[in-house]
This record gives structure tokens, sequence and C-alpha cells, in this order.
């Protein structure tokens, strides 16, 4: 069975939108309701889409300049006078260069900020390995009172965001630059922790993240005539959805795991350590592997690192074979 919420046929008439453009209209949508959102950036308001904030709620927005450390104090400062801090700028830098900051001003103190980061993944593409963020999920999952989120589309960002202002702890959400095909229906519920299945298989299970959700959409479709293969957007990494996770594994006994981030740390390594505890299965991850990004266009990187349609149908005939070998 399919989740019509979320399944549309991946063609060229699929709008295709920047996430950060969801992320710009979740702060418009929470300065309007919440007089106790602020927000703060360094020096990249435009390029997070944080400026339409700025230009409406001037007295309620905050450029720290190139200064992510201070980023990251000035924001709990902010969370301890009462305010609800959404604290954005690229992933590369937040958490990249101020990870001691949010360590302990922020998830140690236990104060109530939302770290945003945009340009996330290899999406950045001609900027290079110094701007691609392809460790932050390990660096941010790993903290204790930290929630780790990564969304699909513009759309699923949005309820993500709006979803983190009603949360009371430190957040974390990444997302990429360019355009990714919309699959998130406007009115589909969104909960932190709640995987979203997606498409229903028997074969075999991907659960991807950010943008590999389409991919292994994708894949799936391509599939469809020779191999059942389910779907689950896991747009919530910490907390996991484990419950999701070991059905998924007990149904199809085969899972994939797919990300734009390291396979070190990310959401293949939380899903392994999840089944090794409680259900081993076969499990092939898709993802960088323990390697820097490089300059060229996104497509082109996403094909150098594997990280396509392709090879995730390459992943999912790897790990049935798995399963057939153990049985």
């Amino acid at each position: 069975m399919t989740n019509l919420k979320y399944l549309v046929e991946l063609n060229e008439d699929r709008p295709q939108v920047s996430p950060r453009e969801g992320f710009g209209e979740a702060l418009l949508e929470l300065g309007e309701k919440n007089k106790d959102v602020v927000v703060l950036t360094a020096d990249v308001a435009e390029s997070v889409r944080a400026h339409k904030f700025a230009e409406k709620y001037p007295d309620r927005f905050f450029d720290v300049g190139v200064a992510e450390q201070n980023l990251a104090g000035a924001s709990a400062g902010f969370s301890l006078a009462g305010k609800i801090p959404f604290m954005a700028s690229y992933a590369v830098f937040s958490p990249g260069r101020n990870w001691d900051q949010i360590r302990v001003s922020i998830c140690y103190s236990q104060n109530n900020v939302k770290i945003v980061s945009s340009h996330a993944g290899l999406n950045v593409g001609p900027d290079g390995a110094t701007h691609q963020a392809l460790e932050d999920v390990a660096i941010t999952r790993v903290l204790p009172n930290m929630t780790v989120m990564v969304p699909s589309d513009a759309v699923q960002v949005k309820q993500a965001v709006l979803a983190a202002a009603k949360h009371s702890g430190p957040v974390y959400i990444r997302f990429g630059r360019d355009k990714t095909p919309v699959i998130t229906d406007e009115g589909a519920e969104f909960e932190i922790g709640k995987a979203i299945p997606i498409i229903a298989g028997s074969d075999a299970t991907i659960i991807a993240c950010g943008p590999m959700v389409a991919t292994a959409i994708e894949a799936a479709e391509q599939l469809k005539d020779k191999l059942s293969v389910g779907v689950i957007n896991m747009a919530t990494i910490k907390p996991l959805d484990e419950e999701a996770v070991l059905a998924a594994a007990k149904h199809t006994g085969a899972i994939v795991t797919a990300e734009d981030h390291q396979i070190i740390g990310g959401l293949g390594s939380a899903v392994a350590e999840i089944l090794s505890e409680h259900c081993p299965t076969p499990l092939v991850r898709v993802g960088v592997h323990d390697q820097f990004g490089r300059s060229g266009q996104t497509d082109e990187l996403m094909a150098h690192y594997h990280l396509t349609a392709d090879s995730v149908i390459v992943a999912v005939e790897r790990v049935i074979g798995r399963k057939k070998n153990a049985s």
C-alpha cells in the first residue's frame, strides 16, 4: 500500500524547490504567531532564506557577522531570556565550527535553541569539499539532549521547523541548497521521532532521509516489476523510530539506508545500531564512504559518490542477495 500523501510521480512536471524556501516560510509563520521567536544568522541571511523574517521583524533578527561561535553563544543567551532562538548558517560552519559552543552552551545547558543549517551534503556542488558538510549528523546526534532532523523537501523542512518551535530543547535541522522534488503533501502529518512510510514492500525496505528520499522512491518505482521494495522517510535521525526500523526488518528481512552524508555516524549507523542490538538483518548503506567531497555539479557529484537511483537499486539487489544466502 502506498501513502498517497507522500508518493508522487517523480517526473519533469513535479515542482523543484530549494528546501531552504521552506525554512523561510516557516520563520514568517512563526514570527506572526509567536513573539518569542527570534532569528540569528552569521552573515548569510538571504542564503538561508531568513532575510524575509529580518525585513518583517527587524527587532527580532540579529546578524552576528562571520562568527559562528558567537552565533551559538548569543542564541543560548536568548534562550536563557525566555526566547525561542533559531540560529541559521551553513552546515559546514554550524555545527562545523561551533561544535564546542553547541555542546556546552546549548546541549549541556539544555537551552531551547534551534540550530538550522542549510547547504548540507554534496549539493553545494562547485563550492567543493570545504563547504560540503558530510559529517554534521554524526557530530550532532552524539550530543546528549539534541534532537536531529533531516527533512526530505521544502514542505517537510517547513513542517520540521514548526515542530521544532513547539519542542522543548536543542534541535538540529539540516537541508541542502539546490532544488529538489517536492514529495510531501502540504496537509501531511509530521511528528518528531516518527518515521513516515511511503511505499510498502515485501522483499526489502529502503530507509532514507533528506534528498535521498526522492531517490529511494525512484529506485523502488524502477524495481516494482520484479521486486517489492518499501520506502520509509526517516526525517528524524534522533530520536530514531526504532519501532519502524524493527518492523521493516522483520517484515522484509533486508534493509538499505540512503543519505547524503557519510555512512559513518549518520542514518546508516543509527539503523545499524538498532538492528545489531535487537534484530540482526542484512543491511547495505548508501552514502559517502569515508571521503571528502569535491567540486562539481550536483548531479555529477551524486553519480560520482554513488548516490543515484541506480546505486540504490544495486544496493537493494545486494542486500536481497545477502538475505537469500543467509536463509
